[in-house]
């Protein structure tokens, strides 16, 4: 059965344009929730859960690694220019990039402060906050940043995450579509819009949208593997074992693309190589539970070589 939700989506991606790719985006997304529940259910349809939103270029002045010596050198940037919004919200990038989100926070309110008109600075803070779990904060910053820029795509992105956490489908995705309506080349939107595609069942057009995410970033794990549930799903499980192919290949350490690869060579029939990534994945956490359960399951023994490509 269609629900609303599921007929409101097709409606609206009905009247979405696409772009060709042309650029490029860095993912932090997890998806180890739904790839456990695919695992440990035994099938690939339990992919379809929602996760967590990706962050990186929702900082669009971040462009300094979060190194001591930079955070050191953009202190020296605000020591030298107190009343510069844009180098407090430099730092609270870097801040924020380094993990150390008080210090961010800090420094986001500096420039709000110095610049109540600053729209960045409230789209910088509005991610300190949601990934600290203060989605009304963050949501209410999101709207600051939106209502001093219409045209700010990394707003509508970030705020469209929010709503995804919020389980608030519809307008996460109105925020996606506009995200991608002022920059066809955000791939993140790409993957958050899939994401939601997927979380109603909607594979196809789940693929499609991981698809040109893919294609504008092809060096990332976490499309590949998202499309691979998408697959599975609907029972293409060759496209799928070739997904997670290139997401072991792009990220060798990546315990999820593994885990998510030997069960897809699992339900292909071939125990050799998903008994292989099996092992990979418990190389990287011998704890792994999916993992140690799809090695027993496939005939595993510690110790053996396995062809894993």
């Amino acid at each position: 059965m269609i629900t609303t939700t599921q007929r409101m989506l097709r409606a609206s991606r009905a009247g979405t344009s696409r772009a060709a790719p042309v650029g490029g985006w860095r993912a932090l997304e997890s998806i180890a929730r739904t790839v456990a529940l695919v695992l440990l259910a035994g099938a690939a349809a339990a992919g379809c859960q929602t996760v967590t939103g990706s962050q990186t270029t929702e900082v669009e002045d971040n462009q300094l690694a979060a190194s001591p010596a930079n955070i050191a050198s953009l202190s020296g940037v605000v020591q030298n220019n107190p009343n510069d919004p844009q180098a407090y919200n430099m730092r609270g990038s870097v801040f924020g990039q380094s993990g150390r989100n008080d210090e961010a926070l800090a420094d986001f309110n500096k420039a709000i402060s110095l610049d109540p008109n600053y729209s960045q600075a409230y789209g910088n803070r509005g991610l300190i906050y949601r990934k600290t779990g203060k989605l009304d904060l963050a949501l209410a910053d999101y709207n600051k940043a939106i209502a001093l820029d219409q045209g700010y795509a990394v707003a509508y992105l970030g705020r469209g995450i929010v709503y995804r956490l919020r389980k608030d489908t519809l307008d996460a995705f109105k925020d996606f579509n506009k995200a991608i309506s002022i920059r066809p080349d955000n791939a993140e939107a790409y993957y958050n819009r899939g994401m939601l595609y997927q979380s109603q069942k909607q594979h196809q057009f789940a693929i499609d949208d991981f698809s040109t995410a893919i294609g504008l970033s092809p060096s990332q794990a976490e499309p590949h593997v998202a499309r691979s549930l998408s697959y599975m799903a609907v029972n293409d499980l060759k496209s799928a074992a070739s997904d997670l192919d290139e997401a072991v290949a792009a990220e060798p350490m990546n315990i999820l693309a593994w885990t998510t690869r030997a069960f897809a060579y699992e339900r292909l029939g071939d125990k050799e190589k998903a008994a292989g990534s099996y092992a990979k994945a418990l190389n990287i956490n011998k704890d792994h539970e999916p993992a140690k359960q799809g090695f027993a399951r496939v005939g595993g023994k510690m110790g053996q070589a396995y062809q894993t490509f």
